[in-house]
Order: structure tokens, then C-alpha cells, then sequence
């Protein structure tokens, strides 16, 4: 992928790894679109960044995907990269009376809305590059969360197949493969202790500029190069009792 001079649209651009995204992209010289569900934070994102250009969108909702594409594909028909990057996490257990509603939540959101933006968006002519967010819980799951491990271990197996099955097209297919980061993603203050969205962003721009494709760090790295022996043991660690 070349980092500089590309229209970007990146979902959920406007907070936590999302954010990061959009501030080094803009860094590299691209001209950056991002949409997310609240005004309020896209104005902030634009207010300080003003070529930024924002959509107000809820990407749960279908017929707001739909029109998201047919937006930009009036507006800004030389949009080139996708970013799959929005997705919710919740804490909970299958017992919580709640779970179901909740659970259906994430996978719309997880799953449902990149699968859709990405069957929509490669009908772009301009389109040359798919980057999806996985997790380092794609390998392994955390069991306080086991909807959203669930949903990102789907993500990173059809970002393997879409990756085979757009070479036809010519897109370039990325997975982006994030370890727990300090952002607000499952609630405020749960990922205090977890490195800073800073050291990750630079490590997968490195990664980029190396031609790499998978771009991981810390303990999503090593879970992604881990063995059936390793991963067994960290899911125990993870998952004590």
C-alpha cells in the first residue's frame, strides 16, 4: 500500500485506534473521510482537523450503510481505501439476561456492517485497498468477552478468504491485529494499563512501509504466531478458573 496521497474512509474514525488512524494518515499526506454514529465527536475531530471530512452515520443500521456508499460514491467517487474499523465490545456473561440483545448488538456492528461496506464498496472503480481491524483476540479468546472475541476470530477468517478472493480485483487486503490499546473500546478505564494507541500506530506504519500485510504488536504478534501448545496456555492465563 502507498501511504501518501490517498482518499481514506475510515469507520469509526473518531475515537480511540480510529482517531490514531485518521492523525497519521493526515500525517502522511491523505485526504481522510471518517463517519461514526455522534456529531458531537466528529466536529471535535474536525474542528481540529479541518480537511478532515465527516458523515454522520450508524453503521448498525443498514439503510444507513447503504447510503453511506451512495454518498460517497456521488461525492467522492476517487475514494481508494476502506477502513473497517469501528466495532463495539461488551463485558458480559451468557448468563446476563441481557446477553442475547447484546450479543446481537456486537455482531451487527462486528460483523454484519464490514461485511456489508466491504460487498458495497469494492463496486468503486478507484477502490485498491481493504484494511480490516481484527483483534489479537482473534487467536484467543478473553472469556469476559466472548461475543466479541467470537466476532473478531469470524473478522480475521473472512479477511484471510476476501484477501484470496479480491486479488482478481486488484485490491490490496490488510488486517490490522490490534493487542488490548488505552482507548475507551468495552468502557472507560478498563484498558488504562494497556499500551498507548501511539506505539501501536507506529508500529504497523513501520510495518506498512515493509510491504507487510498483517500488521500486529505486542501480544497480538505473538498470538498470531503462536503455536496450538502457546495458545492453550495464554487462553488459560487469560481465562483463570
Amino acid at each position: 500500500m502507498k501511504l501518501a496521497n490517498n482518499k481514506i474512509l475510515i469507520t469509526g474514525g473518531a475515537s480511540g485506534l480510529g482517531l490514531g488512524l485518521t492523525e497519521r494518515f493526515i500525517q502522511e499526506n491523505n485526504t481522510l473521510i471518517i463517519c461514526g454514529r455522534r456529531e458531537s465527536v466528529l466536529k471535535e475531530v474536525s474542528d481540529k482537523f479541518p480537511s478532515v471530512i465527516t458523515k454522520v452515520c450508524d453503521l448498525s443500521v443498514e439503510a444507513d450503510r447503504v447510503e453511506l456508499f451512495k454518498w460517497v460514491s456521488l461525492n467522492h467517487s476517487d475514494l481508494n481505501v476502506l477502513v473497517n474499523n469501528a466495532g463495539i465490545q461488551q463485558w458480559m456473561s451468557v448468563s446476563d439476561p441481557d446477553f442475547f440483545q447484546r450479543a446481537k448488538d456486537e455482531i451487527i456492528t462486528n460483523i454484519e456492517a464490514p461485511l456489508h461496506l466491504t460487498s458495497l464498496f469494492i463496486r468503486l472503480k478507484s477502490l485498491h485497498t481493504l484494511m480490516n481491524v481484527t483483534s489479537g483476540l482473534s487467536f484467543v479468546p478473553l472469556t469476559k468477552v466472548p461475543v466479541y472475541s467470537a466476532t473478531k476470530a469470524f473478522f480475521h477468517s473472512f479477511t484471510l478468504s476476501v484477501r484470496q478472493l479480491l486479488k482478481s480485483k486488484n485490491i490490496e487486503v490488510i488486517e490490522i491485529i490490534p493487542p488490548a490499546l488505552n482507548t475507551d473500546l468495552g468502557g472507560k478505564g478498563i484498558h488504562d494499563a494497556a499500551p498507548p494507541v501511539s506505539d501501536f500506530i507506529e508500529s504497523i506504519f513501520q510495518q506498512l512501509k515493509e510491504g507487510k500485510t498483517e500488521l500486529a504488536f505486542g501480544f497480538s504478534e505473538a498470538m498470531s504466531k503462536a503455536n496450538p501448545e502457546e495458545l492453550n496456555i495464554a487462553f488459560n492465563r487469560m481465562n483463570p478458573g
